[in-house]
């Protein structure tokens, strides 16, 4: 137990440090997004797991032999009322933290993912107020702003496309079509749902920096995604101009603009203006060949090793009885 305690706990500083770092300076997963999007989700879901795991094991040496044997004879000891005589206050303390840490993670995916919700409501609500529909276009509505803006707005029974005024006067028919795709691409593809959950991550480990670095990362790979989905539809050209001029002229002005809610892609937002831009237009404009399908592999093989070796420590004496 003590072994796997401290594996667990080993794989839980790599996946906090030298993993997401290394990760997130690396120049491959702007060729393959979603692969490194997998592999961000699994250094996510196995840092977690390892985190939890390796205090939990730790707390339940005095219990028993392997963790399912020891969580049992655990909760029949707490139910007795009694301890066993080796258990000591770190072993307690390192119980106690796991169950918190699990509970507090837990706990705040629901608040955040509730307030996301919330938030995408009061959204609509004041889109009604602040916004016309657009009749050539249906299902999009114009926001009387100067600010370049778009974006798609999750919902039922469709989604809802958000324009701003000034991002119809700064952009062609071919340049909006573009732009259009981008930021329907993010509402099929649920992207939405993946960035909630690493705000839950970054808001629920605030004192964490590679939370708010993992944020980052995933927000520039999910742009990428989209227009590698837009541009099966939509020219590269049009669509690097288009990006391009929204991040030259996306400079933010006072106005009654709605507020974002959380979870969004909206183009001309000073996030994506600036260095996701340069980005996003170099990727569109480069010729060079897409990522390798062995690297793509490797990847995802690893990306599964990540959720698979945790699992195993923690439940391998279960699994092979």
């Amino acid at each position: 137990m003590l072994a796997v305690a401290a594996s667990l706990a080993l794989l839980a500083f790599a996946l906090a440090w030298p993993v997401p770092v290394a990760l997130a300076r690396a120049g491959w997963p702007r060729r393959m997004p979603g692969a490194a999007l997998v592999l961000w989700q699994a250094i996510a879901l196995a840092g977690a797991l390892s985190m939890i795991g390796a205090l939990l094991v730790f707390g339940l040496i005095p219990f028993g032999d392997d963790l399912p044997h020891a969580a049992g004879s655990f909760a029949s000891d707490v139910l007795a009322g009694r301890l066993p005589a080796n258990a000591n206050f770190f072993q307690m303390f390192a119980l106690a933290g796991a169950v918190l840490l699990g509970v507090h993670l837990l706990l705040n995916l629901v608040r955040t993912t509730w307030r996301a919700e919330r938030q995408r409501r009061h959204h609509v609500q004041l889109l009604r107020l602040l916004s016309d529909p657009m009749p050539e276009r249906p299902g999009t509505r114009v926001i009387d702003h100067a600010t370049p803006v778009a974006y798609c707005l999750p919902g039922a029974p469709r989604a809802t496309m958000v324009l701003s005024a000034g991002l119809l006067e700064l952009l062609s028919e071919d340049e909006l079509a573009a732009v259009v795709a981008h930021e329907r691409a993010h509402v099929t593809q649920h992207h939405h749902v993946l960035l909630v959950a690493f705000s839950a991550w970054r808001s629920a480990l605030p004192w964490f920096p590679i939370a708010t670095r993992a944020h980052e990362a995933v927000g520039l790979l999910i742009e990428l995604l989209a227009d590698d989905q837009a541009r099966r539809t939509v020219s590269e050209r049009n669509l690097s101009r288009a990006v391009a001029r929204v991040a030259l002229a996306g400079v933010p002005v006072a106005g009654a603009m709605p507020e974002r809610p959380p979870g969004l892609d909206i183009v001309g937002a000073p996030s994506s203006a600036g260095d996701w831009a340069d980005a996003r237009v170099a990727r569109l404009t480069d010729l060079a060949a897409p990522g390798a399908p062995a690297l793509r592999l490797s990847v995802l093989t690893g990306a599964l090793a990540l959720v698979v070796v945790p699992t195993l420590l923690l439940l391998g004496p279960v699994l092979h009885s």
